[in-house]
């Protein structure tokens, strides 16, 4: 391993580790030159940050920035943080579509909390014509019997 990538790894290690700690103005500095050089970790956890205003001022455009980046280098929280995103039109425009595509590629990794986001939105009809057997299909994926 590198000495570049050692700093690396140790600045990434120490950044989560803030902002785990709820640390997040020193997560925020630690983390935002990482998120920027494209680490989707850092970039999952910034984006957090910038739309809560947590250990900065709320910043939108930079939470979805980096939701976006996170969830395009296949990052599966960051998956369903875009997908939320998009079904709240919170930091976006809202577009149930693109946050169905998004819980979809999140769900195919697994994430359960997709799974059964879809299957609300096909059960309540949520920016999706309201599909009963869907509904029955995702929430069954997703280890529920009957809802």
């Amino acid at each position: 391993m590198s000495k570049e990538s050692e700093q690396f790894d140790m600045e990434l290690s120490t950044g989560i580790g803030a902002f785990e700690s709820k640390h997040f103005a020193t997560a925020a500095q630690t983390l935002s030159p990482l998120a920027e050089q494209g680490n989707p970790e850092a970039q999952y956890r910034m984006a957090i940050m910038a739309q809560n205003g947590l250990g900065m001022t709320v910043n939108e455009l930079l939470a979805y920035k980096y939701m976006k980046a996170a969830a395009e280098a296949g990052m599966p929280l960051a998956e369903h943080g875009l997908g939320f995103m998009y079904l709240e039109g919170e930091c976006v425009e809202k577009s149930p579509a693109k946050a169905l595509e998004w819980f979809r590629k999140a769900a195919d990794q697994g994430m359960i909390g997709s799974l059964t986001t879809m299957a609300m939105m096909y059960q309540q009809g949520n920016g999706v014509e309201a599909d009963p057997e869907e509904a029955r299909r995702l929430y069954r994926l997703a280890g529920f019997d009957e809802m």
